[in-house]
């Protein structure tokens, strides 16, 4: 039933309520405070999972089925079942936005391992039943969690880590999985550095990515971005841009100081003439400095117009 009017306000407008994240799992919505996975969850004793983080842009998710490419094909890597389909997903989507009361944010889409069988890291043998109203295959759990947010442009400055790398030969590298503890050290190592966000060489010594984005630095005109083989993650936008023609993949080979693109270059260029980029699905952050060396830089509003061009 609809609330009555406050007294004397009967032709006051009600504030509508302040947008606020909403969660849904095993068949139960609500808040992410009030809802919970299993103890015994392999997602949470074990990071045994992976996630894509959505944008969602007038109450509808952007680029999804890209998103979900990426997380059947990081499933079958790690021998997991697959995920969610988009026919299952979409009205759960269009349900969180519609009770989230929001028309943009961030959606993140989870999916475990499920249920342990007991303590240690051996793979479940055998399937557990999870509940009618669950979303599972082969024991997995899948759970979703809808947050405002709105994109972010502004320039950042940035400190490379010396103390984190990323493994190009690892599976793991390759996935979006619920193991985030690299990037946590490697944010807090450039906060207490006195920058913004972290940035981690590949397994060669080679750039390869940002804590949580891609990289992308533009050389000679054209903007590059380290090969998977860095051990960088597939970002979604990353893919996009290299679909579209506006970045292409070079190894960009560091010493400290400088950089040079492709095992053959001739030359070196100084790193600090080139705009550097941190790519994702929910912001493109210009870097105005690494390392305490400036860089010139895309204002905000350029790299929004570099950004939108991927959606």
């Amino acid at each position: 039933m609809e609330a009555a009017p406050a007294a004397g306000g009967a032709g006051l407008s009600r504030k509508t309520p302040d947008p606020a994240a909403i969660a849904w799992i095993d068949g139960r919505w609500g808040s992410p405070a009030e809802l919970g996975v299993p103890l015994q969850d392999r997602g949470l004793l074990l990071a045994d999972g992976l996630f894509e983080t959505v944008l969602v842009h007038a109450g509808r998710p952007i680029l999804l089925e890209a998103h979900l490419q990426r997380w059947r094909t990081s499933a079958d890597l790690l021998a997991m079942a697959p995920p969610p389909a988009a026919e299952r997903l979409k009205p759960l989507i269009r349900e969180a936005v519609r009770r989230a009361g929001l028309t943009h944010g961030a959606l993140r889409l989870n999916w475990s391992r499920g249920n342990g069988s007991g303590r240690g890291i051996d793979l479940p043998t055998s399937t557990t039943d999870q509940g009618t109203d669950a979303i599972s295959d082969q024991g997995h759990r899948f759970w979703l969690q809808l947050s405002p947010f709105t994109p972010t442009f502004g320039s950042q400055t940035a400190h490379i880590s010396r103390h984190e790398r990323r493994n190009g030969s690892s599976r793991l590298s390759h996935c979006k999985t619920f193991a985030y503890g690299q990037a946590i050290q490697v944010r807090q190592e450039a906060r207490e550095a006195g920058a913004d966000e972290g940035l981690l060489l590949g397994s060669a010594g080679d750039l390869c990515c940002g804590a949580v984005a891609n990289l992308l630095i533009r050389q000679g005109g054209r903007w590059v971005t380290p090969p998977i083989s860095s051990g960088c993650l597939p970002g979604v936008m990353r893919g996009r841009a290299l679909e579209l023609g506006l970045a292409e993949e070079a190894e960009l080979f560091w010493d400290g100081q400088l950089l040079s693109h492709g095992p053959a270059a001739m030359s070196r260029e100084t790193t600090w003439q080139d705009p550097w980029l941190l790519l994702n699905s929910l912001s493109c952050r210009p870097l105005s400095a690494v390392d305490g060396h400036e860089l010139p830089h895309l204002s905000a509003t350029e790299a929004e117009a570099f950004w939108r061009q991927l959606l």
